[in-house]
């Protein structure tokens, strides 16, 4: 169990950068090493899917609430628009992962490769790219049935949302570092909804001990121990340099991940 301990933290410590750095909770990332990781820990081939995305989303609720913190005190928190998105998100969470335990493993791992292709090609392209920075924040009923659909894409492939969120909020005219900032606190809400559905809506026999639903709490805590100690140098990242660089070879690291996913036993 000790060198599994040393991958969650390590999957901890890069899924807290990225969630400082970008906006996402590194979601793909640990659902991507889960699927692989986790049948080594007893859980059945069958549910690894389903056990990696309610894993990588309980450890981003802490994951969120760390890097949330650290863009606050920069103000770089727009909390209207949070307050906004709040009440879809957590609806489309709770909606999602209760629409994740009905679909077979196979039918998941698809849907996650897809969705890290076309998470990757938008990183790539860039798009959409920043309008003139608007007056006031986003907000409006609109942004609540976005979250909606935000919040139930994130549940199923196990995200914080912040590949949706950050570009819908550029798309309104948000400085880039207000989008990523604001889409850390709207991950805290996608991850407590998506979690608690998939802790909460039952799970089959043959899950290990510690299991809570689909949630393997080992895992989870692992990774969320390093992730909270590791979101604020992402932050600092984000705040200080340029990143359509760092875009691009996301881009390409997200693509491998989608091959991973598609791919794993």
């Amino acid at each position: 169990m000790s060198a599994a301990w040393l991958l969650y933290l390590a999957l901890g410590a890069v899924a807290g950068v990225l969630a400082g750095l970008l906006g996402i909770g590194g979601g793909l990332v640990l659902v991507a090493a889960l699927v692989w990781l986790l049948p080594t820990q007893g859980v059945p081939a069958e549910l690894a899917v389903h056990v990696a995305l309610a894993t990588a989303l309980a450890s981003i609720v802490l994951t969120g609430l760390s890097s949330a913190r650290s863009h606050h005190r920069r103000g770089s928190v727009l909390w209207p628009t949070v307050a906004w998105l709040v009440p879809g998100l957590l609806v489309g969470g709770w909606l999602g992962s209760g629409l994740a335990v009905r679909l077979d493993g196979d039918w998941l791992r698809w849907l996650i490769a897809g969705y890290c292709g076309l998470a990757a090609l938008q990183m790539a392209l860039d798009w959409p790219r920043s309008r003139t920075e608007r007056a006031g924040p986003p907000r409006g009923p609109a942004y609540t049935a976005a979250g909606g659909g935000i919040g139930a894409i994130s549940a199923l492939v196990g995200i914080g949302g912040g590949s949706m969120t950050v570009p819908l909020l550029v798309w309104r005219g948000v400085r880039p570092v207000r989008a990523v900032g604001t889409s850390s606190a709207c991950g805290v809400a996608i991850a407590l909804a998506s979690a608690a559905g998939y802790a909460l809506q039952g799970a089959p026999s043959g899950l290990p001990a510690g299991s809570w639903g689909y949630v393997y709490l080992p895992a989870a805590a692992g990774i969320a121990l390093a992730s909270v100690l590791c979101a604020p140098l992402g932050t600092r990242v984000a705040h200080a340099i340029s990143g359509s660089a760092l875009r691009r070879v996301f881009a390409a690291f997200l693509a491998l991940v989608g091959a991973s996913v598609f791919f794993a036993p």
